[in-house]
């Protein structure tokens, strides 16, 4: 396929495709999306050192009950401050316990304070409720330690901006409120716990808002606290959680569809811009370089890696992620991790870098990073469809390898969710537990025959076999595996002929297995007067205890 990348004085007309192509195309959205609701009746605790507290208090007399948490001391001695600090919100009490902690969100904040004789509930004492509706933190630091705090919690420190910003957002925040809820949780494909074997842990490591916790040994997201960041699906090696708004199908849809009609209009390859709607959007505008194409998320980390590789796999020249001074801390460190991986890859595979994270100080460079891309080989567009997380990450992979050295090497990397697992023969029982305990059927077992098959394409390295194994003979090796085939291939780890009863001659079991039960409990006094019932089945075993039985009656007294 010939392609080349227009000329500057053809800046204008790519321009006019990204709006015909970007105004023609839609994210298919559910329609009627699932929400929570929230319910405030505006009752606010106000946090922090008491003048400055008072103070906030009184320009909240139009919300519903206030109550001050004096936990600093005041922060002036000047008179005149004092006095127009007395005068102020005469009406609301203050409070001086020592804050224990602070839990929950917009309508429903539990406030835990010391008293003399253990602890209690500050919104039960200051205003004869079961919780604060709105909770207005001055402290000098959070008194909730969250990289996105809970919707109802505002922390304004003594910024009087914030202050002032927050005092005007507060009225507004009485009644009944619906959010989204952003991303949900299929417990069939998750691999945290299996028959009581802890395994992933990816989604707890990233969440920014403590929205998601192990409960009774299964994933559960508190819709209330999710912001919708998306690191959690990001994260999540199986898509047991995936993102709702939009769903991973539909942002693969959509890429798919900018990328083929941008190509065929503008006959050049098009820059994917991910950018969050929040803070990222503000700073886009229409002097953007008319290659790029703009795609507005919650977060910019709901774009996984398996939507870069798809979009780039079906034609675009280059993925930019916009990073900006407000996303989270947790939420950089994943991106930058994930566009590591993506570059890693690229250069196993003999690829340019295709993914950049830029700040939004960077954003001078775009054109320049724009034009150096333009130069880049062109990539034919793939005919693979999007599936599952997965196959589709896969199926992009091996489409980009393809387009350079197709290579079929295995990039060793720590910590990825994808590899190997390796199987010590000689001490291998065949029981089968890392079978029963796979959450992707990775692993199988050998049907009628003693056998244990691994397929490395479904391994997402989360060590259950490995836990599950009572030999201890599985150890795992985190890799990407460019030789496709290899790697959907189904390997034998292990596998031996059945051992068949002596009496009947049924398999029953394999050889290693009845040889460690002979060489474990083979001594033992209960078997000692005939070792060879442990070489039958059980049925046959049962027989010929009763046919023993019956032969000297005397003998099961003794």
């Amino acid at each position: 396929m010939s392609m080349h990348f227009k000329s500057s004085e053809s800046l204008t007309d790519l321009k006019q495709v990204r709006q015909q192509v970007l105004g023609q195309t839609q994210i298919l959205q559910n329609l009627i999306p699932p929400t929570v609701s929230y319910t405030t009746e505006g009752n606010v605790l106000v946090i922090g050192p008491e003048d400055l507290a008072r103070l906030a208090a009184d320009k909240l007399s139009n919300m519903g009950q206030r109550a001050i948490l004096a936990n600093e001391s005041i922060t002036s001695q000047d008179e005149a401050h004092l006095e127009k600090v007395m005068a102020a919100a005469e009406d609301v009490e203050s409070y001086y316990n020592k804050l224990i902690e602070i839990k929950g969100f917009l309508g429903q904040f539990q406030v835990k304070v010391e008293i003399e004789n253990g602890t209690a509930d500050l919104s039960l004492v200051a205003i004869r409720k079961a919780h604060f509706d709105l909770i207005l933190d001055l402290s000098q630091s959070p008194c909730i330690n969250l990289e996105m705090l809970p919707p109802g919690y505002f922390y304004v420190g003594q910024d009087e901006d914030k202050l002032a910003d927050a005092i005007a957002q507060l009225p507004d925040l009485v009644g009944q409120f619906d959010k989204p809820r952003y991303v949900k949780v299929n417990s069939n494909i998750c691999a945290h716990n299996r028959n009581g074997i802890e395994g992933c842990n990816r989604c707890l490591n990233f969440c920014p808002a403590d929205a998601i916790s192990s409960v009774a040994k299964k994933i559960e997201i508190d819709p209330y606290l999710c912001h919708g960041a998306g690191s959690c699906t990001n994260a999540c090696p199986t898509g047991a959680i995936s993102y709702d708004l939009p769903t991973p199908q539909a942002l693969h849809s959509y890429l798919h569809k900018i990328v083929s009609r941008f190509r065929e209009q503008a006959q050049t390859a098009p820059v994917i811009l991910f950018h969050d709607g929040a803070n990222g959007a503000a700073l886009i505008n229409e002097e953007l370089h008319g290659a790029i194409l703009p795609v507005e998320l919650e977060e910019i980390t709901v774009a996984s890696m398996d939507h870069w590789m798809s979009a780039l796999a079906w034609g675009a020249r280059q993925i930019i992620v916009l990073n900006t001074d407000a996303t989270a801390p947790t939420l950089t460190q994943m991106l930058n991790g994930e566009q590591q991986l993506a570059n890693d890859i690229f250069d196993e595979m003999g690829q340019p870098q295709r993914v950049s994270v830029i700040n939004q100080n960077q954003l001078g460079e775009l054109s320049a990073l724009v034009e150096t891309s333009a130069s880049w080989p062109v990539i034919v567009p793939g005919e693979f469809a999007a599936t599952t997380k997965r196959a589709t990450l896969y199926a992009a992979i091996d489409h980009l390898n393809s387009q350079a050295a197709s290579t079929d090497t295995c990039l060793s990397k720590s910590n990825i969710p994808f590899g190997k697992v390796t199987v010590n023969t000689d001490n291998c029982t065949l029981c089968l537990s890392c079978v029963s305990t796979c959450p992707t059927q990775a692993l199988t077992d050998g049907g009628d025959l003693p056998a244990l098959h691994f397929v490395e394409q479904d391994c997402i390295q989360c060590g259950l076999c490995e836990s599950a194994c009572p030999e201890k003979v599985i150890s795992l090796t985190s890799q990407m595996n460019f030789d496709a085939a290899a790697r959907q291939q189904r390997q034998t780890l292990n596998e031996e002929a059945p051992f068949e009863c002596i009496r009947c001659g049924t398999p029953f079991a394999t050889q290693s297995m009845v040889k460690r039960m002979l060489d474990v409990v083979g001594g033992h006094s209960a078997f000692s007067a005939n070792t060879e019932r442990l070489k039958m089945c059980g049925d046959c075993r049962v027989k010929d205890m009763f046919e023993d039985i019956l032969q000297d009656p005397e003998k099961q007294l003794r």
